[in-house]
């Protein structure tokens, strides 16, 4: 069995992280193909609008594994350029090709979402914890840092100072914590937390996938734009999106006083 297990939801895709035994750490040195296969086989299927991703067992993702920086062994093996290069070729393909997701992805958090783990979660559009989640990048415990592009993105999530915060002191914070400061949307009960997951990638599917993956290029690429930037690039798509059909099926929909019925075309 491969890391992610895939489950087909109607418009919906399931990402299971399954390697329970060792609270999905991560990576191993395949675990860079498995994610850029899959973020790949989604973006080129305009039939899925959007993917839930969760963890086996009682972990989200613990992380790196020890054992094999003790050992110095697998990701850790080898010459300072040697490491390097497993990071850019395993670890960047990991987050790379999830900032590169075309349809929105929700991280549905069921536990420890620690380092790698941590970060994975976060490049989730949407975020929903389970009151068992917690969240921590305790690089500082282990002597290094971030090497996964941690150290950009969550600040955007939580803002400087309290990323900051996160970091320097490696201390983890609860899923109440993590709501409040803004790292995930909402917590909810364990049990039901991919019922919640599921409710919210259903509206999402309901939505014109066209539109959809239009409009979460804007967010992705706002966040390095200026203004004026952003509006020829709006203006842009939406050109694109006058000339759908789903676009007049939207409108005739809300004249109608109905839901829309949206096909991609």
């Amino acid at each position: 069995m491969g890391l992610i297990v895939e489950e087909r939801r109607g418009a919906v895709m399931v990402w299971t992280l399954t390697r329970p035994d060792r609270l999905n750490a991560l990576p191993d040195l395949e675990d860079g193909e498995a994610f850029a296969k899959a973020c790949e086989a989604v973006n080129a299927d305009p039939s899925i609008r959007c993917v839930v991703m969760t963890g086996a067992g009682r972990a989200f993702s613990a992380g790196g594994d020890l054992k094999a920086m003790k050992a110095r062994a697998d990701l850790f093996e080898g010459s300072g350029a040697a490491i390097r290069e497993r990071y850019r070729r395993v670890v960047h393909r990991i987050v790379r090709s999830l900032y590169g997701l075309e349809v929105p992805l929700i991280a549905a958090v069921n536990g420890p979402a620690m380092g790698l783990g941590c970060d994975i979660a976060g490049l989730g559009d949407i975020r929903i914890a389970s009151d068992r989640a917690s969240f921590g990048v305790p690089f500082m415990k282990l002597g290094i840092i971030p090497g996964d592009g941690g150290s950009w993105l969550l600040p955007r999530n939580v803002g400087y100072v309290r990323a900051a915060e996160m970091l320097f002191t490696a201390r983890s914070i609860d899923a109440e914590t993590a709501d409040q400061w803004g790292l995930v949307n909402r917590v909810v009960p364990h049990d039901t937390l991919m019922d919640e997951a599921m409710i919210t990638a259903n509206q999402i599917a309901a939505q014109p996938p066209q539109a959809l993956r239009m409009a979460k290029s804007l967010l992705r690429q706002g966040r390095d734009m200026n203004f004026d930037q952003m509006l020829e690039l709006s203006a842009a798509m939406q050109a694109l999106a006058h000339l759908t059909e789903d676009h007049i099926e939207g409108v005739t929909a809300v004249l109608e006083k109905r839901p829309g019925e949206f096909s991609g075309r």
